[in-house]
């Protein structure tokens, strides 16, 4: 028994997947495949992306928001679990990542769901917000450049409407969060996103030790 979360070693990490894990072969695949990349490290975890896909379930959602895709692994997960009407909203810089994506959205029959905009995600986020589409998101995803951290949470709070949900990635950052010698601009930019949320009134807050640390933001 404990009343902390457990560091999960790996024959316990495979049991849960084994227990929990309902990855359709889609994104099995597309895992598979961005586990090659030079950059695979980017990709979340499967379970992650499962809680993800449960938590838009949950909701009810139909319109969600996603800064950073990659490789598109949480955008199919998320656009799997949003109804035939439901609609992805996703900013990314590279065509040569989202290539990946486009083609595994395709073949799991979700491309009409996902609109893809490749341009810097403030630019999309700001022109959303021009365009009238405040309060108007039911979930958003942020797991983009951690220099821009509060720069994307702070659009995503004007997006989404009360009662909808801000997921933020890499919030534990492998554990440099904690570590007070490391201090480098990302880690510095990750501590400083938690200690505001940590204080934010205009939401209810609950970080997640899943993966690399999820928080989970709901707008008041």
């Amino acid at each position: 028994m404990t009343n902390k979360n457990l560091g999960l070693s790996d024959p316990l990490y495979d049991y849960l997947k084994s227990v929990s894990l309902r990855e359709p072969d889609v994104l099995a695949q597309l895992r598979q495949e961005t586990a090659q990349h030079l950059m695979s490290v980017m990709q979340i975890a499967p379970e992650q992306g499962q809680f993800m896909a449960l938590l838009v379930q949950l909701m009810g959602a139909k319109k969600t928001l996603e800064v950073g895709v990659f490789t598109g692994y949480s955008a199919l997960a998320v656009a799997l679990a949003l109804p035939s009407d439901g609609k992805v909203t996703a900013c990314d810089v590279s065509d040569e990542y989202t290539a990946i994506a486009r083609r595994y959205w395709q073949q799991a029959g979700v491309a009409d769901k996902i609109d893809l905009h490749i341009a810097p995600a403030l630019e999309t986020l700001d022109r959303l917000l021009a365009n009238g589409q405040e309060n108007t998101f039911d979930f958003a995803f942020i797991d983009a450049d951690k220099s821009n951290y509060d720069n994307y949470y702070e659009r995503a709070l004007q997006l989404v409407r009360p009662g909808g949900l801000i997921a933020i990635d890499n919030v534990l950052w492998s554990g440099d969060v904690a570590n007070p010698q490391i201090q480098d601009t990302r880690t510095h930019a990750i501590r400083a996103l938690n200690q505001k949320l940590h204080h934010d009134q205009r939401v209810v807050l609950s970080m997640v030790a899943i993966a690399d640390g999820l928080t989970l933001a709901l707008k008041r």
